[in-house]
């Protein structure tokens, strides 16, 4: 295999990719790229609305197609948080039009790489030196291009390295992009204002964490510790002094990605055992540790050629608090979900259910909170599950497209922490059914709770 062949620890080859010459780093020069999409989306409304007049049986597949593109196109040429909420977003299958889905999906793979004029001007600026003159060899087109940085091929002493370098200006403009995005994601979403402030500073708490490199490295040497005696998962190990607040030095991890590994027509084997290790790493972190990598698109995962789940970013870890773990995963693994009265307590400290609600809105949420809960957790509820069945995939989101519709639900529910465990789970959920794996599910138990 040549190096053009393989896969970098971030996602796969963009050789030949159009290089990004210059970034906009500024609020003007930002935001002025905002208004200039803002008016193509304006414009592609426009000519939706004149189509209908002469065709009144007109759906919104072009219009979404055509404001997906528009909006994808700034986006990746912005980067950051503008770019990763799309990330985030593409991953939420009831969230989004398809359209948007199959567009925003590009983020976790192949952003348009930045040239290399750039990536030595972010060399010099954090070690005083172009990065020929710190490794053997550098590799200075981009092996892949995500939402927030790219990854080089390097080597030093004989070792090969992957070195993710974050694009300039990302870190210091997250509030800044999300204050612009707001409109957007308002429109998208169909979120109340005040859900969509609560959905967008949990981002932005995550985001700036996500944005310092020098804490992701701390987290990946700690949680690749902590997670080392799990079978079947493999981690790189991290160089703190080849590193900076935003350039991150690890081992070249050799494998494909999902969508490779996939095309491959791997055994049901290998595709459980796969599964297996994906499902331990994740219940490990939220039994045992209480936090969790919780960024779990494909682009973070490889598989190696030994049949290992290398696990490559941990730039987005979620923390959880004991007042959201143990109401939340006891609804999940214990038959308290029978008992109403311990079920609506759990409910009202998770803020499903309001202090002020009336005894029949009590009710309505009851009932379709259990019946959310009952959904997600039948992987739970069993020692194996096969994640391959569709009617379960079906049934959740059929169960998110209906609540969506409800105008009981266009108010904010339920405590932050929800934002990013929820997107975890169903991240997971949904790479698990792409890989068709069978997995035990009883490996690391939730600890719980049966009285609140």
């Amino acid at each position: 295999m040549t190096d053009k062949d393989k896969i970098s620890p971030s996602g796969g080859d963009l050789e030949g990719a159009p290089e990004q010459n210059s970034i906009p780093t500024t609020k003007v020069q930002r935001s002025a790229k905002f208004v200039k999409t803002g008016i193509k989306i304006g414009g592609n409304y426009i000519k939706h609305y004149s189509k209908k007049l002469f065709n009144p049986d007109l759906d919104k597949s072009e219009l979404n197609e055509d404001n997906a593109a528009d909006i994808y196109q700034s986006l990746s040429e912005l980067k950051g948080s503008a770019l990763k909420v799309a990330q985030m977003l593409s991953m939420d299958k009831n969230l989004l039009p398809q359209a948007y889905v199959d567009k925003f999906t590009q983020s976790q793979y192949n952003a348009p790489p930045l040239s290399g004029p750039l990536i030595v001007q972010t060399f010099r600026k954090y070690f005083g030196k172009n990065p020929d003159q710190i490794f053997d060899k550098f590799n200075i087109r981009s092996t892949n291009a995500a939402s927030i940085g790219q990854v080089h091929q390097a080597e030093l002493n004989g070792k090969k390295l992957a070195v993710k370098i974050q694009y300039p200006g990302v870190g210091d403009s997250i509030s800044s992009d999300l204050k612009l995005v707001k409109p957007f994601a308002f429109r998208m979403l169909g979120m109340s204002e005040k859900e969509l402030d609560v959905y967008m500073k949990e981002v932005e708490e995550r985001l700036l964490e996500e944005t310092d490199y020098e804490l992701e490295v701390r987290r990946s040497v700690e949680f690749s510790n902590a997670c080392a005696n799990l079978n079947n998962v493999i981690f790189p190990k991290y160089y703190p002094e080849l590193s900076s607040k935003r350039i991150i030095t690890m081992d070249w991890l050799e494998g494909k990605h999902l969508k490779e590994f996939l095309a491959t027509n791997p055994s049901q084997e290998l595709r459980n055992q796969i599964g297996q290790a994906l499902w331990d790493f994740y219940n490990f972190q939220q039994h045992e540790l209480r936090a969790v990598h919780a960024d779990p698109h494909p682009g973070n995962f490889m598989i190696t050629p030994e049949g290992k789940l290398g696990v490559i970013d941990f730039g987005c870890i979620k923390e959880m608090p004991e007042d959201f773990y143990y109401p939340f995963f006891s609804l999940t693994s214990t038959n308290l979900l029978d008992n109403k009265e311990e079920t609506i307590k759990a409910f009202r400290q998770l803020d499903m259910i309001h202090k002020g609600d009336t005894p029949s809105q009590i009710e309505f949420y009851y009932t379709q909170y259990k019946e959310m809960i009952s959904l997600f957790a039948l992987p739970y509820i069993t020692d194996i599950f096969d994640f391959s069945q569709t009617a379960f995939f079906d049934q959740l989101y059929g169960f998110g497209e209906r609540i969506s519709k409800m105008p009981e639900f266009k108010q904010a529910r339920g405590v932050k922490h929800f934002i990013y465990v929820n997107r975890t789970n169903f991240g997971l959920y949904n790479i698990l059914h792409e890989l068709k794996a069978e997995v035990k599910t009883d490996t690391f138990k939730p600890h719980v709770m049966l009285e609140y």
